[in-house]
C-alpha cells in the first residue's frame, strides 16, 4: 500500500506536466510560452573544408529547437534579424525549400527559425518587418533550420536559433540599416502580413 502512495503522487505531477504543456506552431513549449530546446548538437570542425568564425567549433554543444517563441497576434513579435543570400552563389547551400529556386540579393526574402517556419506553412507569404524606425515587407522563402547543423549539407554552420529571421541585403538595404552594420545580429520585430 506504500508504494502505491508513493507512485500515486509522482504519476499525477507527470500527468500535471504534460496537461499544462501548450503546442506553439505545432510544438512543445511550456505553458509559459518558452521554448526549450530538444537537444544538444556536438560541433565539429570539418578538415577538409576552410570555414571562417562562424561555423561549427568542435567539441561545441549546439542547442536544436522544433519551436520558437509564441508569434504575438495582436502585436509584432521580437526576433533576431540576421544576413543570408538566397541566390545561386550565396549561403544557403541550395535553392530555398518554398519554391525550390534561388533567390537575388536585391530582393525583399526571408527564412525563418524551424518553429516560425512551422513545416512550410508560411511559404511564400509576406511579412512585415520592423527595425531601425522603418517597416518593410518580405516573402518567406525558406527555413533557417534550427535542429540541424556542423555537416556538408548546412555548411558546417551551427543549428539557427530558434529567433531568427535571416533576411536577404535587399531587406537591410530596405530598413535604412546603415553599411557598416549590415551582417551584424539585429533585433527587429515582425508579424504576419
Amino acid at each position: 500500500m506504500a508504494r502505491v502512495v508513493l507512485v500515486l503522487p509522482s504519476l499525477l505531477v507527470v500527468v500535471a506536466t504534460v496537461l499544462s504543456s501548450s503546442h506553439v506552431n505545432g510544438f512543445s513549449s511550456s505553458s509559459h510560452g518558452t521554448c526549450r530546446p530538444i537537444g544538444y548538437l556536438k560541433g565539429k570542425t570539418p578538415k577538409t573544408v576552410k570555414c571562417d568564425d562562424s561555423c561549427c567549433k568542435t567539441g561545441k554543444l549546439y542547442p536544436q529547437y522544433r519551436c520558437s517563441p509564441p508569434i504575438k497576434t495582436s502585436d509584432f513579435t521580437r526576433a533576431t534579424m540576421t544576413l543570408s543570400s538566397f541566390s545561386n552563389n550565396g549561403d544557403s547551400g541550395g535553392p530555398t525549400e518554398c519554391d525550390d529556386k534561388f533567390h537575388s540579393d536585391d530582393e525583399r526574402v526571408v527564412a525563418l527559425s524551424t518553429g516560425w517556419y512551422d513545416h512550410g506553412s508560411r511559404c511564400l507569404k509576406n511579412i512585415t518587418i520592423t527595425g531601425n524606425g522603418r517597416t518593410v515587407l518580405a516573402k518567406i522563402v525558406d527555413e533557417c533550420d534550427s535542429v540541424h547543423g556542423c555537416d556538408a549539407d548546412n555548411e558546417f554552420q551551427p543549428p539557427c536559433r530558434n529567433n531568427v529571421v535571416a533576411a536577404s541585403r535587399a531587406v537591410w538595404k530596405a530598413l535604412g540599416i546603415p553599411k557598416a552594420d549590415i551582417g551584424d545580429e539585429y533585433e527587429i520585430t515582425w508579424s504576419d502580413a
